[in-house]
């Protein structure tokens, strides 16, 4: 009889595990946190066509939208997705892929000519190895091309970019000592982490935490990004 009372508490345990994974894991979790306590999401072509009121009606405020790749890139329903989102109520910022087989200064170029001046969010540089060039500078090369897209579209927009970055690009280009105001970028971090909040020696310096990577929301068919942010 013990025996069997024990395995039918295992199972009891191991089923409530089961179920708060997959709620954690599911496409609508949503975590709470009081460090990150406002909830967006960011898109590029690849979501189609969205209906902007209904993302705003489910409680996102705020949406990054993919603007640029590389030299010569623009998304092409960036411009159709930042009016609707604005006109829906939504803080709107625009983010450029990084490429590692194109200069900085012409991708700085590019994005500022595809993003119009006016309001918005901080810009973002996205850093990545998925989906980008083969060929992969070294560590101090990537650095000093990121610094120069970020001076150059300070310059331009009046706003300090954030850099985001994944867990892999973060390893392989840069340290804690880059991000902060005295840090050699001067600037702070969007952090792509699934599910599991940002690490110590980072999380001081994060704005933006990427939490999902197929998420769903009312109003986009497919699945999409999720992120919390801090206050403003």
């Amino acid at each position: 009889m013990r025996r069997r009372v024990a395995a039918v508490t295992l199972l009891a345990l191991a089923a409530a595990l089961s179920a708060a994974l997959l709620w954690r894991t599911g496409p609508r979790y949503r975590p709470g946190s009081d460090d990150f306590p406002r909830f967006g999401i960011d898109i590029s072509h690849h979501q189609g066509n969205v209906d902007w009121r209904r993302v705003a009606a489910d409680g996102v405020g705020f949406a990054y939208l993919k603007a640029t790749e590389g030299g010569d890139w623009v998304d092409p329903r960036f411009a159709q997705n930042r009016a609707q989102a604005r006109a829906a109520g939504l803080e709107v910022g625009a983010y450029h892929f990084f490429t590692f087989c194109r200069d900085a200064r012409a991708q700085a170029q590019n994005f500022l000519a595809a993003v119009p001046a006016g309001p918005m969010l901080p810009p973002v540089l996205d850093v990545e190895f998925g989906g980008n060039c083969a060929a992969v500078p070294g560590r101090e090369a990537v650095r000093a091309s990121v610094l120069e897209w970020l001076d150059l579209v300070e310059q331009g927009t009046g706003q300090r970019p954030l850099v985001y970055v994944t867990e892999q690009a973060l390893a392989a280009f840069f340290e804690p000592a880059d991000f902060g105001p005295a840090g050699r970028l001067r600037t702070r971090l969007w952090y792509r982490r699934l599910f599991v909040e940002p690490p110590k020696d980072y999380a001081e310096h994060v704005d933006v935490w990427q939490y999902h990577a197929r998420g769903q929301v009312d109003g986009i068919a497919g699945p999409v990004d999720l992120n919390l942010a801090r206050a403003r």
